[in-house]
């Protein structure tokens, strides 16, 4: 059956993630328009094609104990000069993906992948460009924000045509994102006190 590279990711959502691949390919990295915008869960891994379901249910039981949270991305930052990235930086929900990535990668697990930098969350931008345009990105989106509730994660699948499709979603177990407190108002007095 052979192999295939996989990876695992979280969805930047629209409006977002188109934008961030049109810019991403305006800066000049050709492989803007192949990588849907994301935060990388589990990097490029290759497997056996056979283990799939495998994997699949691996994934399956790590989103169902996992709970929706708030994703925000905002300003930028790079991993220059150990790696040509320019990135849009995770302000919150990085402690929820830092979790994920572990469960995903576990050693007991079917994908158990040693990484070769320490986990960061982040939406890579430019790769591997000339450094005037990795300059050029970083302060062209220094400004960016988005933000949205982060419901579950995705499989994808690299095409031979180098190409990132996505195989499956993945929801956490709760489609709920937890309420934000609110202070109270006029209309919602505060509880009586207990006791």
């Amino acid at each position: 059956m052979g192999t295939v590279t996989i990876g695992v990711s979280i969805a930047v959502p629209e409006p977002h993630g188109s934008l961030l691949q049109k810019l991403r390919a305006g800066f000049g990295d050709a492989a803007a328009y192949g990588i849907p915008s994301h935060v990388t869960l589990l990097p490029p891994t290759e497997v056996d094609a056979a283990a799939l379901p495998v994997i699949e249910a691996h994934l399956a039981r790590v989103a169902a104990g996992g709970r929706p949270f708030p994703m925000r991305l905002s300003g930028t930052g790079t991993f220059r000069p150990l790696s040509p990235v320019v990135y849009v930086r995770v302000v919150e929900g990085a402690e929820q993906c830092t979790r994920l990535q572990q469960r995903i990668r576990e050693a007991s697990g079917p994908v158990p992948r040693e990484l070769l930098f320490p986990y960061h969350p982040h939406v890579t931008v430019a790769h591997g460009i000339d450094e005037a345009s990795m300059d050029r990105a970083f302060e062209e989106l220094s400004d960016y924000g988005a933000a949205w509730p982060c419901t579950g994660f995705a499989l994808y699948e690299q095409g031979p045509d180098g190409v990132w499709r996505r195989l499956r979603d993945f929801p956490f177990g709760s489609a709920v994102v937890p309420p934000q407190a609110t202070a109270p108002t006029e209309d919602a007095p505060l509880p009586a006190p207990r006791g």
